[in-house]
């Protein structure tokens, strides 16, 4: 029996549609490699020349938690003043005023033109130009751990100004011109205007600048601060266990870097409130997201 023909002029009946989901097989064979080259990475290193005993005797050791604790200790010090420094500089740059326009300019091409480890030697050295300073022997005042703050925050302050001048100059003008109006000093306008919304932009590569201090204060070795880096070569100075204890180094930089990441992910997920109409998704929303969208690929 034949299906009568649809009349003419007439919409014929739609179907419901049924999606299906497109099966992503680069992800799987992607992921399959991945995973291959981690194993095999992982295999090479357990057949290496390597005591692992050795790495795990020393990794909680109080002689590398003291180290780490320095490492920790001196990288906020000479990130609190080289933030000091730059936000002071950056206005000094932006000011109308020649003299302190052009200091802050020569303190930042000085400071970002030489290399820290430098600067870190010069501040060490620094009582061979000054025997005595302040009525005092320069050596008594120019400790390891003044020296290793010195080279380490005022070199950071000369990166700092930049990131805070580029985020000052973030925000439009108007907002400083309504200030202003309103009688508010330009002391008040900066800080209660201008810095909390330059901000969101001040934030990211400030975090960026601060993990990349975690890991610069390693150099704080040559001035014979007991960090983290100096407590491992004493040790392996005396037991020969080179890879061992860089292993010890490597896995305490991670820690400290870990822990600052997260930190500076949710410090720029606070600040990104208003400037965008969603926050971003947190590290385990993202996780969540992943797994939802693997099993989707099945």
């Amino acid at each position: 029996m034949s299906t009568p023909s649809s009349e003419p002029g007439t919409v014929p009946a739609h179907h419901e549609i049924k999606a299906v989901p497109v099966r992503h097989y680069g992800r799987w064979v992607s992921a399959v490699v991945v995973v291959a080259l981690l194993a095999w990475l992982v295999y090479a290193f357990s057949q290496g020349n390597i005591t692992w005993e050795t790495t795990g005797e020393y990794l909680f050791k109080q002689d590398t938690l003291l180290g780490a604790w320095n490492t920790l200790l001196i990288s906020v010090c000479s990130m609190a003043l080289g933030l000091l420094l730059g936000v002071l500089a950056a206005v000094m740059r932006l000011s109308h005023n020649p003299v302190t326009s052009t200091v802050a300019w020569g303190y930042i091409w000085l400071f970002r033109g030489t290399p820290v480890l430098v600067q870190l030697l010069l501040w060490w050295n620094l009582a061979l130009i000054f025997p005595t300073m302040f009525g005092q022997d320069t050596n008594t005042i120019i400790t390891p751990f003044v020296a290793a703050l010195l080279g380490l925050g005022i070199n950071e302050g000369a990166y700092m100004a930049e990131i805070v001048r580029a985020g000052i100059q973030s925000v439009d003008e108007g907002q400083t011109e309504a200030a202003h109006a309103l009688g508010m000093s330009r002391f008040k306008t900066m800080v209660r205007v201008v810095l909390p919304q330059a901000m969101r932009v001040i934030v990211p590569p400030s975090g960026n600048e601060f993990i990349n201090m975690l890991k610069t204060s390693s150099l704080a070795y040559v001035v014979t601060y007991p960090e983290l880096m100096t407590k491992a070569k004493d040790v392996y100075t005396n037991n020969l266990a080179v890879m061992e204890l860089l292993f010890v180094v490597s896995f305490w930089y991670l820690v400290l870097t870990t822990v600052f990441s997260i930190g500076q992910y949710y410090l720029e997920r606070h600040y990104a409130k208003g400037s965008t109409r969603s926050l971003p998704a947190t590290p385990l929303q993202k996780i969540k997201a992943n797994l939802t969208s693997l099993g989707r690929a099945r």
